[in-house]
């Protein structure tokens, strides 16, 4: 067998990736962004930083606990950072990273097709449950 360079070792395994694969790291990843509330903070951060409570008023139906819960992971996965500025009341601002901006053209192109796809969905959904 021949001697691999730590560089090689990385690339191979990254090219064993598959995400079909229970024990895949990539299904870590998939999981977390195909939450609901990651991709609505993913898309409403888009535009530039924004406050906790923005973020509360701008998604509709989320819980403080939900946001808080679903910030802090994103804080964890490098997709969002926290910037906190001592203030009266403190002021704290959540932006997307490079690693988020990198994610955010995807997250935006799957919101923009479930907006115009709903009404299909829609139908779809109707005709299924008429059968049925």
């Amino acid at each position: 067998m021949a001697t691999q360079t730590a560089a090689q070792r990385r690339e191979g395994a990254r090219a064993a990736y598959d995400a079909y694969l229970a024990a895949c790291p990539a299904r870590e990843l998939l999981d977390t962004i195909s939450d609901k509330w990651v991709s609505l903070v993913l898309n409403a951060l888009s535009d530039g930083p924004l406050r906790y409570s923005d973020l509360g008023r701008i998604i509709a139906g989320v819980s403080q606990k939900m946001l808080t819960q679903t910030l802090r992971g994103m804080e964890r996965d490098g997709l969002v950072s926290r910037t906190v500025t001592p203030s009266v009341p403190v002021r704290v601002d959540y932006a997307l990273t490079e690693l988020g901006r990198d994610l955010q053209p995807l997250m935006r192109a799957i919101k923009a097709w479930a907006e115009s796809h709903i009404e299909q969905v829609h139908s779809a959904r109707e005709a299924y449950d008429t059968r049925a």
